[in-house]
């Protein structure tokens, strides 16, 4: 006999946004090669050759910092509600996965807000407190706060009916 599937309640992804996707990385850091080169050939020509190894300088600290803030992009958090459990899945930048489970029951949601543009998630039950959605912004979080809301409303309130 098999175990029946927990009711799933919501589920979602959460990941870092990236607003210049790998193509565009390539063209960019192909224009600024392209600029830095130029740049380089124009002072070689006026006599002024050690410049040309800032030039090549600029360009790889360039293509490091956006090889790092793609690095970071990797990292998610899944939020689960099924079951008796909203589950926190956070897969850091280095691929190391964290779990936690909170009885869904029990659990308080609270959205702290610190100002126009900053605010803060939290999860807390039975003593425990966890700060979800870091890397988003401040309106993402609000709508990720009401969405879990209603999730957590239907899940302590199931002979309801909400409409979406």
């Amino acid at each position: 006999m098999t175990e029946a599937e927990p009711i799933l309640y919501y589920e979602t992804v959460l990941r870092p946004h990236r607003s210049l996707p790998p193509r565009g990385f390539f063209f960019l850091m192909l224009a600024i090669s392209g600029v830095s080169f130029g740049a380089g050939v124009a002072f070689v020509a006026m006599g002024a050759w050690p410049v040309t190894g800032f030039f090549g300088l600029d360009v790889l600290l360039l293509y490091g910092a956006f090889r790092l803030s793609y690095r970071s992009g990797r990292m998610r958090e899944t939020v689960r509600l099924a079951g008796d459990d909203l589950t926190i899945e956070r897969v850091s930048v280095r691929g190391e996965v964290r779990i936690w489970r909170f009885q869904a029951f029990w659990l308080r949601l609270l959205l702290i807000e610190q100002g126009a543009e900053r605010n803060q998630l939290l999860l807390r039950s039975h003593g425990h407190e966890l700060a979800i959605g870091g890397f988003l912004t401040a309106d993402e979080r609000r709508s990720l706060a009401g969405e879990i809301d209603a999730a957590l409303t239907r899940y302590r309130n199931p002979n309801t009916s909400f409409m979406p």
